[in-house]
């Protein structure tokens, strides 16, 4: 789990297909890995991937064809910036809000604009999205907890102060951008209990039956 709370901004430094995906490694920049461990979750771009090695200034992390075919880093290259952020403690500020890293779609920069010294992105996310984008609701872009400020069906409005746009990567994005997208997981739990019994009704009841015949137990 994570924050949304960027660390720094690293580099994808080498990209290897390796037994049919492929294997990133990522420069860190000023992200210290002193308390990492290998098997650890980090965040890049909004999708949590796992550390299987370590160096002091960056990390290698396995991408499955799953995430290829559902996040931006299938358009990731050499020398690509992204977003960094290990996961939270118990002991982590929450700043920002409760984040999986399961990216649920891509969305595109559709318009951008000053606004004092703060900047206006309107993005369009996947019609399938829409439901779960609430105004002045919690919304995950490149793995940077947001909030929405408005909403036009699958449109919706953030604004971007300046820190914000100097610590992560929406400082050099532009009109077309592709965005990672994670929506409140909230608003997919209140979906699912809305749905009541007939949810549960569509689901079979466990038993040893149904363990059996699904291989959890010897025959």
């Amino acid at each position: 789990m994570f924050t949304g709370i960027i660390l720094a901004v690293g580099k994808i430094t080498a990209i290897t297909p390796h037994g049919g995906d492929v294997r990133l490694k990522i420069h860190t920049g000023k992200l210290s890995l002193t308390d990492a461990q290998l098997g650890d979750s980090i965040a890049v771009n909004g999708v949590c991937l796992t550390a299987v090695e370590l160096g002091y200034d960056y990390f290698v992390a396995d991408v499955s064809n799953e995430t290829l075919a559902n996040t931006c880093l299938a358009h990731a290259q050499v020398g690509t910036p992204v977003n960094l952020e290990l996961a939270l403690t118990p002991t982590t500020r929450l700043g920002g809000h409760i984040v999986s890293g399961h990216v649920d779609g891509v969305g595109t920069i559709i318009d951008k604009k000053s606004d004092g010294r703060s900047i206006r992105f309107t993005v369009q996310a996947p019609d399938n999205l829409a439901k779960y984008i609430a105004q002045k609701g919690s919304i995950c872009i490149n793995g940077i907890s947001l909030t929405v400020n408005s909403v036009d069906g699958a449109k919706f409005g953030i604004n971007i102060v300046p820190h914000t746009l100097k610590e992560t990567t929406l400082n050099d994005a532009t009109i077309g951008t592709k965005v990672n997208l994670e929506v409140d997981v909230l608003a997919r739990y209140m979906e699912r209990l809305m749905k009541g019994e007939a949810v549960a009704k569509s689901c079979p009841a466990v038993t040893m039956e149904l363990l059996q015949n699904s291989g959890f137990l010897g025959q």
